[in-house]
């Protein structure tokens, strides 16, 4: 079944089990990995809601066998209809030249034009309220109360000091699917000469200048476990947002820095419910 028309196709592999959805994008092996440990988490917390997992044509079937096995709903999309001269701006080169990622390092398999994608959630009509989470972070604690959260919440880019309270993180958000957003989305986004250093992050704080603010603890950049050990704490944090470095990378550059978090990780990865509660917060590590 498609939704859309065109290149604004999205293909629903099955139908709706709810009105309410967690909304992740896979847009290559490595995020399949990612979405793998995602619906694991988001299962050990008992929600009701459907899991959909977006992706693109990039991805390998097998690579969405698990995920398709577990109970989630797969949709495949296109890439955005947008002109030329946007992709070129937005190509990998021009986007991380322009904002470069001077605190932690992306990898290589990150495509900037990807991030676009996650806009297709609003053509998700069969769905009343969606909680998108990126494909590179875990759920520890039930967060269901999020889907009574108005459009459009999300919480602030917090990972290394308060000052960054005004911009938001696109890790996680609230949103209403409505073919009108879309439609409107499409002509803010593609706008001329309109360039978004941030790709979605930047158009959707511009596109909703009003967002709603969520708790850091909605979605904790596992850069505040050394940046700012004061903010973390278990008995708080319901997601974990692994931004910048990847737990399931080999040559983390950081890996020894943030042990405790990609252990928790791996752990969920393999099926495990997190075992948060026994881990000590930074500022009590050994």
């Amino acid at each position: 079944m498609a939704v859309g028309r065109g290149h604004n196709d999205i293909r629903l592999a099955s139908p709706a089990g709810s009105d309410r959805a967690f909304v992740t994008l896979v847009t290559n092996a490595d995020y399949a990995k990612g979405a793998t440990a995602l619906a694991n988490s988001l299962r050990h917390t008992g929600t009701t809601a459907d899991v959909v997992v977006l992706h693109t044509g990039a991805v390998d079937a097998e690579d969405l066998e698990g995920l398709a096995s577990g109970g989630c709903r797969l949709v495949e999309v296109d890439h955005l209809p947008l002109s030329d001269a946007f992709n070129e701006r937005h190509a990998r080169r021009n986007v991380h030249g322009a904002a470069p990622f001077t605190k932690g390092r992306k990898p290589d398999f990150h495509t900037p034009l990807d991030n676009f994608c996650k806009l297709r959630l609003w053509q998700l009509t069969d769905y009343r309220t969606c909680i998108f989470i990126d494909a590179d972070a875990i759920v520890l604690r039930n967060v269901d109360k999020l889907f009574d959260y108005p459009e459009f919440s999300a919480a602030p880019n917090v990972y290394e000091s308060l000052a960054d309270f005004h911009r938001l993180n696109s890790g996680v958000f609230v949103a209403k699917p409505s073919k009108a957003t879309f439609e409107r989305m499409l002509e803010r986004l593609d706008e001329p000469e309109a360039f978004w250093p941030r790709t979605d992050q930047t158009f959707l704080q511009t596109f909703f200048p009003d967002w709603h603010g969520l708790p850091v603890f909605m979605n904790m950049l596992q850069y505040v476990w050394f940046s700012m050990p004061d903010l973390w704490d278990w008995n708080s944090i319901s997601v974990v947002h692994y931004q910048y470095e990847k737990p399931w990378e080999e040559d983390h550059p950081k890996a020894e820095a943030l042990k405790p978090l990609i252990n928790l990780w791996h752990d969920v990865y393999q099926g495990r419910a997190p075992d948060f509660y026994t881990l000590a917060n930074p500022g009590n590590t050994p």
